[in-house]
């Protein structure tokens, strides 16, 4: 796979779309009814996250991932099941898409003792060993290593698996993104560097804080393998990394993938957006991936707009029990705080 090279100007808005790479291909009825169904979970389970935020019962950081949910559906369908997952702070779609229990989510996001990190991580540290989906990570940039490590135990384990590694725009700008990127590549490891790119780091432009902003271009400094991908396209995104998982299974090394989205909500709850307008939103929100999906699945009679209809009902429901359960939680005993602190439990040096 060769880097391609279109250099453009983002004059401080999210970075334009590539050229579109997945017309040709033939998707199943099944990829495509999932594609709706993740996406649209995880839409409305961040809305609702975003109501409750807003009525003081989640607390904190809290990131949502409107707009972007076709980067974890679309990379989702194009892995395995034994396949690593890790990214930044960005962090409710991912596991979503991957399967996790959303009561569980919604649980942490409540800081209860039921939730996916017992009530310890919250909003940006989620994590289920059942899905393999090794958390989100709140310094920026930090688990750029982390997931090459990851891609280094399955190499000297020989599993065939690899790790996909998300991080956000801000982050190509750590140094250890450069450190990683070279041993990634020195030893031919089995990982998905994946860059969502929506424009933006927290209220900052791509374009004012790096020289180079096609991001995808970075790699070419260590001979990786990288390219642009459309991520409001759920199955350009698809495309793009069954390319690079063939890539990493056949012992070839990493892939660096700009995915080019777009969130709709601020970078944070507390983010009062007044470094865009509301027109450049809006012009995104006319190519957004669930309703290219919706098109797409009526237009080939793959479903009805009733069938369409039934499904968001049922992900209300899902929802909606998710925050009762949340609700009706008990918050983590006192005692739990010296707990998960070490792997050995009776480890002789924790003071209570």
């Amino acid at each position: 796979m060769a880097s391609v090279k279109e250099k453009s100007k983002q004059n401080g808005k999210a970075p334009a779309a590539p050229a579109a790479v997945a017309e040709k291909i033939q998707h199943p009825k099944e990829r495509y009814m999932y594609w709706y169904e993740s996406m649209q979970l995880q839409r409305k389970f961040e809305e609702k996250a975003g109501q409750l935020y807003g009525q003081q019962k989640i607390r904190g950081f809290c990131h949502l991932y409107i707009g972007q949910e076709a980067c974890s559906s679309g990379s989702y369908t194009a892995l395995t099941k034994d396949d690593k997952w890790i990214t930044a702070y960005r962090d409710h779609g991912i596991p979503i898409a991957l399967g996790s229990d959303p009561k569980a989510i919604m649980a942490e996001l409540f800081a209860k003792q039921t939730g996916s990190s017992k009530g310890k991580g919250g909003s940006m540290h989620i994590f289920d060993k059942s899905v393999n989906f090794i958390g989100g990570h709140g310094i920026v940039g930090a688990q750029i290593p982390m997931g090459a490590g990851i891609a280094f135990t399955e190499k000297y384990n020989k599993t065939g698996n690899l790790c996909i590694t998300f991080m956000g725009d801000g982050a190509v700008r750590q140094g250890a993104l450069h450190e990683a990127f070279n041993m990634a590549m020195l030893w031919k490891l089995p990982v998905i560097f994946v860059v969502e790119n929506n424009g933006y780091a927290m209220g900052t432009s791509v374009e004012r804080t790096s020289n180079v902003t096609d991001l995808y271009t970075l790699a070419e400094a260590y001979d990786m393998p990288s390219e642009p991908v459309d991520a409001m396209n759920v199955e350009a995104v698809h495309e793009a990394v069954s390319r690079a998982a063939e890539r990493a299974r056949a012992g070839e090394g990493p892939t660096f993938l700009e995915f080019r989205t777009y969130r709709y909500r601020g970078h944070s709850m507390s983010d009062p957006q007044k470094y865009r307008k509301k027109e450049e939103v809006e012009e995104y929100k006319l190519r957004d991936p669930i309703e290219q999906v919706k098109a797409t699945i009526l237009e080939k009679g793959l479903a009805t707009q009733e069938d369409l209809n039934a499904i968001d009902q049922k992900i209300k429901g899902i929802v909606d029990e998710s925050v009762k359960f949340a609700e009706e939680s008990p918050y983590p005993a006192p005692e739990e705080a010296f707990k998960d602190v070490y792997m050995q439990e009776d480890y002789p040096f924790l003071m209570e």
